[in-house]
């Protein structure tokens, strides 16, 4: 039995029977492995921060357990059955959950593989800009995926995780303002509290593999965050159980990503509809070599953003960099 294997066992033993003690016998029969492995991995896991009682010819109680995404604690009580469900990959800090992602999908890591830290030290955002990440504060995590789609279609990977970081946050906290400003940002208020970085490995006509990043702004203060940033503590005047969170999220991605294959894009395209913060908005676009502006009007079946730019002519915009007005125009 692998050793995170082990304490995920006994880490759901120990909620099971959550106030109480449990003699090391017990623990003995019901994981199946001597009363000595137990020892083993009760020490293991008070030196990663558990407060684990231990009281002779009484047994064993769990006290309290640390704030931290280690993987055997994210599956206990994990609602997928790809996600998550053949490796995570944790770290106390790494340079980008997305570039060891990237790597490991390189080297073959299967769908459903993935990369969780506690900080990053040159977290990846879109357009080469840096994520922030306050340690322990918030949740930064990459997902391999290997979806069988025409690369053109692409952009409808973030949609459907954008989405899925609403849900998750809604299930979790009592929040109603929340919204996506396409493509990737999530909006609280209307300031940042996620943000989605989308990397992909392909052919010409086919996709080898999705790397999904998402850094999500959890309990981290004003001061830890960038001007126009927020957190969901902020928000809500409350500390998030992240653990609670990431496995909502990672839930709430699977749940799209099947629905995607199963029924494409369109029950999602009218998610994003209702989620969009940018429709029935006048808007600018910043691109590498120019800014386009218009009224954007429409998410199409490719997860396009259509603007009216006058005249009743229309353009779609695959990629860039959306500011809103502040004035909402009517239609």
């Amino acid at each position: 039995m692998k050793e995170d294997e082990a304490k995920g066992r006994i880490i759901r033993l120990f909620n099971d029977k959550a106030d109480s003690f449990i003699s090391g016998e017990d623990m003995s029969a019901v994981l199946g492995f001597s009363r000595a492995s137990v020892w083993k991995y009760v020490k293991k896991l008070r030196n990663e921060g558990y407060a684990i009682d231990a009281v002779s010819n009484v047994g064993y109680k769990l006290v309290s357990s640390p704030d931290k995404m280690y993987g055997y604690n994210i599956l206990t009580g994990l609602e997928t059955k790809t996600l998550g469900r053949k490796t995570i990959h944790y770290y106390a800090k790494i340079v980008s959950t997305n570039v060891q992602a990237y790597e490991l999908a390189e080297e073959g890591s299967p769908e459903g593989t993935i990369v969780v830290a506690e900080t990053q030290t040159a977290g990846k955002g879109r357009l080469g800009r840096k994520w922030i990440s306050p340690d322990s504060k918030g949740i930064y995590l990459s997902v391999i995926l290997r979806p069988e789609m025409e690369l053109e279609r692409i952009s409808t990977i973030t949609l459907i995780s954008a989405n899925a970081v609403v849900r998750a946050v809604k299930n979790i906290c009592d929040l109603s303002n929340i919204e996506v400003k396409w493509p990737n940002d999530i909006l609280c208020g209307g300031k940042k509290v996620c943000g989605i970085l989308t990397e992909i490995k392909a052919q010409p006509d086919s996709v080898d593999f999705v790397v999904l990043g998402i850094g999500i702004n959890v309990n981290a203060l004003e001061e830890d965050i960038p001007p126009g940033g927020t957190s969901l503590k902020l928000e809500t005047g409350q500390r998030v159980d992240r653990m609670d969170l990431v496995r909502s999220l990672l839930k709430e991605i699977e749940t799209g990503y099947t629905t995607f294959q199963k029924n494409g894009f369109g029950p999602i395209r009218n998610e994003c509809r209702e989620l969009s913060a940018v429709l029935g908005k006048n808007v600018s676009v910043s691109q590498y070599t120019s800014v386009i502006t218009g009224k954007a009007i429409d998410i199409d079946e490719n997860g396009a953003l259509v603007l009216e730019i006058g005249n009743g002519r229309t353009k779609k915009i695959f990629s860039g960099d959306v500011s809103v007005e502040k004035v909402r125009i009517e239609s």
